[in-house]
């Protein structure tokens, strides 16, 4: 079954160039959502979501985070330009992706995220926070 990846992320052309990598990645796009009732909203339809931090309605990254892995069970990215704005509660997300981001380490971290991946650490602007499903623990972000 393919992944659903919910894209959160108020910038309209960044959006459609993660839509366009996860598509490529052989996901499927569920939504994009541009602030936190957006991405609430297209929660019951995603797997994974690769979430921004600073959205349409301010810094609601983490808090959306944290709501779509506890109350949806997601798998949840960080893609932003500002990881240490993430802090030591990453809303228990997977890890997070700098940005500017490649295709690669998109490919990569969905995969991880899906369970479709070895386990590691570190790829190239991928840090992990915590283990995806049946894989082992990896190193905490180091702040």
């Amino acid at each position: 079954m393919t992944k659903r990846v919910l894209v959160v992320e108020d910038e309209i052309f960044v959006a459609l160039d993660i839509e366009h990598m996860v598509q490529q990645a052989g996901f499927v796009v569920s939504d994009i959502a541009a602030d936190r009732d957006g991405a609430l909203a297209a929660a019951p339809q995603s797997d994974i979501a690769l979430v921004d931090l600073n959205l349409r309605d301010g810094a609601t990254g983490p808090g959306i985070a944290r709501a779509l892995a506890k109350d949806h069970g997601i798998h949840v990215i960080y893609v932003t330009a500002n990881p240490a704005q993430i802090g030591p509660d990453h809303g228990s997300a997977l890890g997070v992706i700098a940005k500017p981001f490649r295709m690669e380490t998109i490919r990569a971290a969905l995969k991880i995220a899906a369970g479709h991946a070895a386990d590691e650490a570190e790829l190239g602007g991928f840090t992990r926070f915590r283990a995806a499903p049946g894989s082992s623990p990896t190193a905490a972000l180091q702040g």
